[in-house]
């Protein structure tokens, strides 16, 4: 019989994704087959499954951690922003609409029996699945419909264990607020707390810990400190792009901060080589001088970000950095603000019309409402080297510097490169996922031989996460409050 748990946050960004992927891979080192999964996600930082959908970046990282291959059933809902007030709803892996929140909010639980379905689906393949919840179950205004919490967690009778955030301040109020506000049968589905992100002795914190078990009830099943090297794992949000870098290589990669930046997981395997500095360069700051390469990434509002991006003056950076001899790569969207023009005569991400690209290379994408979704193989022209990525767009790209393809993607010419090389494009991400392409292309720009294994680098720091959690997580208790689901 299948067994489920489910970690909830006592708010936003305490470490739930994390925590579920270091449990995970601790139950599959114990001999279980596990599954994760998330209800209900909100990231332009999606994954492309090979069963052909999308699904949010951290269950990917989360099915990795369990030795499985990402699958649509581990995320059923997600959204993805494109405006302040709107999203699109992608639901077991594809594009059914964008609406309003508050249309999305009078019609979100018409989504559970599609959650369930998925849900009930995986639980069928494994000994254990790790839910991970949204947000918070405190903001009780919003239960009613809740597929993301304890809406989810009633409809599917998996019992809760609450995480609270200590790095934030205020970890007691967290946990024992939450408790007050929940109403009767939601606080009697948390079986369990845990505290994460302590930094020092952890034992400094006994008396909160036992205050918190003491006015809820809760079995406390540890506190867990800081994990020094999660910024060696895949960003999950785009809040952790603003941590500091880590390195202060010689070969300085400049990224403009989108405000609809997408699948951001290009920039992960740069940001582990020692030889690179990546910077994140936000709206109101210029593209630094000395920079060696900027990477324009991908975006959910490709048009939107564009009208940003000129707003910033960074298409007078760009065009400086141009004369000074730089280099220039542009991911999906990025690549289609390369070009001479995006057309989007259907109004995909707005009135329908055109605006000017940044005309760095000559190409014209013309949006289409079709989107594409592959795992894809390709070669590096030049070089033959092999690199593997995943396709997430709409539009398609087409012009005189598409005939300078510099990839082979599935046997098709893929990218666009300026005569003089320094400008490229293409819709592949996860190219520099490949060592042996990445530290070729980084060497070419200046940067210093590495050895940097990038996946084995992950998997590394995801057994040392489960290690992490053996030492300071009663993991034993936290399987012992798992429930029966069928």
């Amino acid at each position: 019989m299948t067994r489920a748990i489910m970690i909830q946050g006592a708010g936003s960004n305490v470490g739930k994704s994390m925590l579920v992927a270091g449990i995970a891979r601790a139950m599959l080192r114990r001999g279980l087959s596990v599954a994760p999964f998330k209800p209900q996600n909100m990231s332009n930082n999606a994954a492309v499954t090979e069963d052909g959908g999308e699904i949010g970046r951290a269950q990917a990282l989360q099915a990795r951690a369990a030795g499985l291959a990402p699958r649509v059933d581990m995320n059923p809902v997600l959204l993805k922003p494109e405006s302040e007030q709107g999203a699109q709803v992608i639901v077991q892996g594809h594009r059914v609409g964008t609406m309003r929140a508050r249309e999305y909010g009078s019609r979100k639980a018409e989504l559970m029996p599609r959650v369930l379905e998925s849900f009930h689906r995986l639980a069928a393949t494994a000994d254990l699945v790790v839910v991970e919840g949204a947000g918070s179950p405190a903001e009780v205004n919003l239960r009613a419909g809740d597929i993301a919490n304890m809406g989810f967690a009633e409809a599917a009778g998996v019992p809760v264990v609450l995480v609270g955030d200590i790095d934030r301040g205020g970890v007691i109020a967290q946990c024992v607020g939450t408790h007050a506000v929940l109403p009767p049968a939601d606080r009697d589905r948390i079986r369990g707390f845990a505290i994460n992100k302590f930094r020092g002795d952890t034992r400094l914190f006994n008396d909160g810990y036992q205050m918190i078990a003491a006015r809820t009830g809760w079995a406390g099943l540890g506190v867990v400190p800081w994990f020094d090297d999660a910024w060696r794992l895949p960003a999950e949000d785009v809040l952790d792009l603003d941590r500091p870098a880590r390195n202060a290589g010689a070969l300085v990669v400049a990224v403009p901060r989108l405000g609809r930046i997408a699948n951001f997981d290009d920039l992960d395997p740069l940001a582990a080589e020692p030889g690179v500095s990546l910077r994140m360069i936000a709206p109101g700051q210029p593209l630094p001088g000395d920079a060696d390469l900027v990477l324009l990434p991908g975006s959910k509002s490709t048009i939107a970000d564009l009208a940003a991006f000129r707003a910033a003056g960074w298409d007078i950076d760009l065009a400086a950095h141009l004369r000074r001899g730089g280099h220039v790569m542009g991911i999906c969207g990025g690549y289609q603000m390369l070009g001479r023009r995006i057309e989007d005569p259907d109004g995909i991400e707005g009135p329908p019309g055109g605006v000017d690209g940044l005309g760095h290379l000559d190409v014209v994408t013309r949006m289409r409402p079709e989107k594409r979704l592959s795992v894809s193989h390709a070669t590096h022209a030049d070089t033959g080297l092999p690199v593997s990525g995943y396709e997430i767009h709409l539009g398609h790209t087409e012009g005189p510097d598409g005939d300078r393809a510099w990839l082979r993607l599935d046997g098709r010419p893929e990218g666009a490169a300026s005569p003089d090389g320094r400008v490229l494009g293409c819709y592949l991400h996860g190219l520099f996922n490949g060592d042996d392409f990445r530290r070729w292309y980084l060497q070419r720009l200046g940067a210093a031989p590495s050895e940097v294994g990038f996946d084995d680098g992950v998997d590394a720091t995801l057994d040392a996460l489960a290690d992490h959690l053996e030492r300071h997580m009663d993991l034993d208790r936290l399987l012992s409050l798992a429930a029966t689901v069928g």
